[in-house]
Parts: C-alpha cells; structure tokens; sequence
C-alpha cells in the first residue's frame, strides 16, 4: 500500500454509493479515488488538500453524450442569444453586439428559439430595420434553421428564383420572395460565405465551452460534430492542441462528422484521422451521420405524413439525408473498419432506417461489439422498441426535451399523425425493454445541466413548470437513479471508458461532483440544485463563487 500523504481528501460529505448516501471521506492520490471511510484523516499530510463539505452531496461527476462544444463556445464568444426569449431581447443583444464589434463584416452567434416567433419563423424585417447595410446570419438553438437579413440574402444571390436545395428549405412569402428564414440544407447559402472562425477563435471557443460544462458537473462528453459539416469548420486540430499543450481536461470522445453528400470513398480518411488523433491520445473512433431534420420544420422523417395547421394531411413525410439502402451500406462499412455509429434519427422513419442499418451490419459482420447509437429518438414506433436491445443498440437521449413546452405543445404535436404524438420521448419503455440509454444535452440546441435534464427526465415537465402542470406521457419517466444512470454510467459505457470512471469506487479516477441539495429525498428539487463543486481526476475544475 502507498504510503504517501494523500492529494486530496474530501471529507464531510454525504456520498453516493449503491444508490444510498453514506457519510464518508473521500481520499485521493494520483488522480484516483485510494479510499473510502467514515475517517481518514490519518491518511492526510502536510501537503494534503483537503475539502470539508459541510454535509453537501458528493455524486459521480457527469458525461454528455451528444454536445456540441466549439459551437457553443463561439457562440458564447460571439452574438449569444442563448437565455433570451423575446424578440426586443434579441434585437437588444444583436444591435449591442454590432456596435461592439464594428471590425467583424457580418453579425454571427446564434441560440434563438423558434417559438420566440409566430409559427416558429423568423423574418428579415426587423433585422433589416436594426442593420440593413451588415450581412446577419444567426443560427437558432438546434441548428436546424438559421435567420437572416436582406443583407445576407443579397450577398448570397438567394431571391425568388432560388430553387430550394435537395435536403433544405427556404422559408417563402406568397409571392415566393425568400422572408429571412432558411432551413437544414438551405442554410449552407448563406452559412458558406460567412467568415470562417480563426485558430484563435476556435480554441477560445473550446475552452469557453470546457469551462461551462465543468461549471454544472461535466466532465466528459463525445463531441457530435468534428468536421467540416454544417457550417462548422473542423475542430480536430483544435482538440488536438489544447491536448498537447495540456489545456484539455475533459475526457472526450469525437465523432467525425460523415459528409452526407460523398459516400465511401470518405471511409480512408476518417480512418487516418482516427489514427491523427490517436497520436495525441484522442478517440475518434466515432462517426456521425445525420439521417434527418427535426419535427419543428417538418423535416424529422416521419413514417406518417404531417398535417397542416387545419389538421389534415400532407404529402411530406420529412427528410432522409441518406437513403435506407445506403445509410446500411455505409454503417456496414463504418462497422467493419471498427468505428461506432452515432447517428442523428429524430422521427419514427428515421429511427427505423437507422435500426435496419445497424442490423443489417450486425447481419454482415457479426457481433463486432461496437456500441452503436441513435441520438435524440424524439418519435419511436412501438414496433421498433424493443430492437433497441434486440440489436444492442444505445438510445441516446436529450431528456431536457421531453416536456410539453412550446415547441413540443405548439410546434410539433399539432402536425404529427395521432399515433406519433403517443410516442414522444418513449424513455421509459425503452428501458423496461432492457434497452442502453445514456443522456446529452445537444447544446448549445439546448442547455447542457444534467441536473436539468435529470429533472424532465423524471417529472416530465419543464424546471420551470410547477407540480401540477400537464407532463408529457408521465408513463415514459424515468427514475432519479435511471436518469443518473445515464448521465455517467450510461455514457462513460456508450464512450468505452467503463471500469475507469463513472462511479466513486476505490481505483476510479476521482471524477466527482457536490451538489448543494439531495436529489434522491424529493424528484422536484433536481431542477432548483447547483453543482458546488467539479473535480477531473481529483483535480478541481470548478468551484461555485
């Protein structure tokens, strides 16, 4: 046994451990956890830090499964919408911006919601009214659509003769005259000629975004995007920097995003640079592919058509940015050359599509023991649930989205078949199923706490709802402990780092969290607790002020 002091001993504390709270001390040398006991202060030296916590709550710090953080953390840095909710608020932080920066030719950020606006949809008008000579280009919280200016419009040759790209939408007055809202694929005409960020900007942005996600307990995540997709440059180079020079502190996974416009030809790069990020002792093991849009927009594949706002039918059933037959060709491939699927499949088609692909590459190569994901399953048939464990498949949830909010009340259920507005967020019969979830935030789609996310996950209501609102098919709620789960177990598994971190057992890496109220003793506090305290490999990361 090392007979060393140890580095940090935490004491005080209420710990989480088998689902119960223990009052015990937390000793830590080299960045893992050596002990756990009522008393261990014999452990501590001279040079022993140690950290009384005063009866706060000591649980395994937080992992994301599916964050965007460099997007985020430009847009933090740059015009953030993020937090605002009215239309006067957003001008009010646009105008503010464009006066303090006068040097930057177009006004960029984003994070507006879409039902900040009627119908969910923008207008140039009032961008054209506060800045009618600088291009603005502002992508809303899911990165699905983007709000423009005439500027902007005009810079991009985007008019009513402007046909609508293949996997897109530009958003129309009666007279076809494009109104300064462009959708999935139609973005990229505005978005391309953007000013890329620099180096510096990209590096600023992941750090902005490393600091956030410790501030409220994470500690890991897997990136959903890395590549040049989506109007995002790549950030490989900028993940690889910040881990040599020793600035990365979050354990990280990276999902290399699959160009859906190519096909297999791609499949030799994304394995050198797998092997690129692999010498700086990065995983890139993953891939990305975007298999539809997202219900809001009526661009989530949907087996059903969707309705119109009088209720009747459509003939647009969303988008498939692959075709089934290719989408299982490329997962397939992607299977045999040892990467996992991470796939984008928000409506009921798209999670079906996404789940044949993965079978058929089971049925292909065999039980390869990749763990496969579909992430946000916002629209699940009931036919298709009980696949998820069938094919050991891994449900990766934003759970923060499943409460009647309105988006979800005004945007989406009005203009889905009645079948699929039963099947929201089916959380809990997929784990009654025996199905893997782990949970993300999509941020900066959404805010990124787990706290928060734990909070719908369990009420199935908004933290800003009371007790007695209307909860989302409260039947699909998980428990505290299941949504925990998910947030470290869960995801530490779906990241391949099980049996390193994840719980606080002796020889994990002391990854913990303190929250300032027990989350176990009343399901309605976990959206009103803070993190008080973040700790990577016994390191602090965060310390509430």
């Amino acid at each position: 046994m090392d007979a060393r002091p140890v580095d940090l001993l935490v004491r005080g504390g209420r710990v989480l451990r088998s689902g119960r709270w223990e009052d015990r001390d937390l000793a830590v040398q080299d960045g893992r956890i050596t002990a756990i006991g009522a008393d261990l202060s014999a452990l501590a030296g001279p040079q022993t830090l140690v950290e009384d916590l005063d009866g706060r709550w000591v649980l395994p710090a937080f992992h994301d499964s599916h964050v965007h953080p460099v997007q985020a953390g430009l847009e933090m840095n740059q015009c953030d919408l993020t937090g605002l909710s009215t239309l006067d608020e957003y001008l009010d932080a646009i105008g503010s911006y464009a006066a303090a920066n006068p040097e930057r030719a177009w006004v960029t950020g984003g994070g507006w919601s879409m039902d900040s606006f009627p119908g969910g949809v923008p207008s140039a008008s009032p961008l054209d009214r506060l800045l009618p000579d600088r291009p603005v280009f502002l992508p809303n919280r899911d990165h699905h659509s983007a709000w423009v200016n005439s500027r902007a419009l005009e810079i991009a040759g985007i008019s009513a003769q402007t046909p609508d790209p293949a996997d897109g939408r530009i958003e129309r007055d009666g007279s076809g005259r494009p109104t300064g809202a462009l959708h999935e694929g139609a973005m990229a005409l505005v978005g391309s000629l953007v000013p890329a960020p620099t180096t510096g900007d990209l590096r600023a942005a992941l750090l902005t975004a490393q600091r956030h996600l410790h501030s409220v307990g994470i500690v890991g995540w897997q990136d959903a995007l890395v590549g040049d997709g989506l109007g995002m440059p790549d950030s490989l180079p900028t993940y690889i920097a910040a881990r040599e020079a020793g600035e990365l502190t979050a354990k990280v996974v990276l999902a290399q995003w699959w160009d859906r416009d190519r096909g297999l030809e791609q499949l030799p790069e994304l394995i050198s640079r797998r092997a690129l990020a692999a010498r700086s002792g990065l995983d890139a093991a993953s891939v990305k592919l975007m298999q539809d849009g997202v219900c809001e927009t009526h661009t989530a594949a949907m087996l059903s058509p969707y309705l119109d706002s009088h209720g009747h039918l459509t003939d647009n059933r969303g988008l498939s940015f692959i075709p089934a037959d290719s989408l299982a060709t490329y997962v397939a491939a992607l299977d045999a050359a040892g990467f996992q699927a991470h796939i984008h499949a928000l409506g009921d088609r798209a999670v079906r599509d996404s789940l044949d692909a993965i079978e058929h590459a089971r049925a292909v190569n065999g039980a390869s023991g990749l763990r496969h994901h579909l992430a946000h399953v916002q629209v699940v048939d009931p036919a298709d649930v009980p696949r998820f464990a069938a094919l050991e498949v891994t449900a990766n949830i934003q759970p923060l989205w499943a409460c009647l909010d309105e988006a979800v009340e005004v945007l989406t259920l009005p203009f889905l078949a009645p079948a699929a507005r039963e099947q929201q967020y089916v959380f809990g019969s997929l784990l009654r199923t025996g199905a893997r979830i782990a949970c993300g935030s999509d941020w900066p789609v959404s805010d990124p706490a787990p706290l928060l996310g734990m909070h719908v996950a369990v009420n199935r209501r908004s933290p800003d709802q009371s007790p007695d609102a209307a909860a989302l098919l409260p039947e699909e709620a998980l428990s505290v402990a299941d949504a925990l789960a998910g947030y470290t177990t869960g995801t530490v598994s779906l990241n391949r780092l099980e049996g390193s971190t994840g719980r606080i057992e002796t020889g994990y890496a002391a990854d913990l969290v303190v929250v300032d109220q027990d989350i176990l003793g009343d399901d309605t506090v976990l959206g009103r607790t803070q993190v008080t305290h973040t700790y990577v490999d016994g390191r602090e990361v965060h310390r509430r002020g």
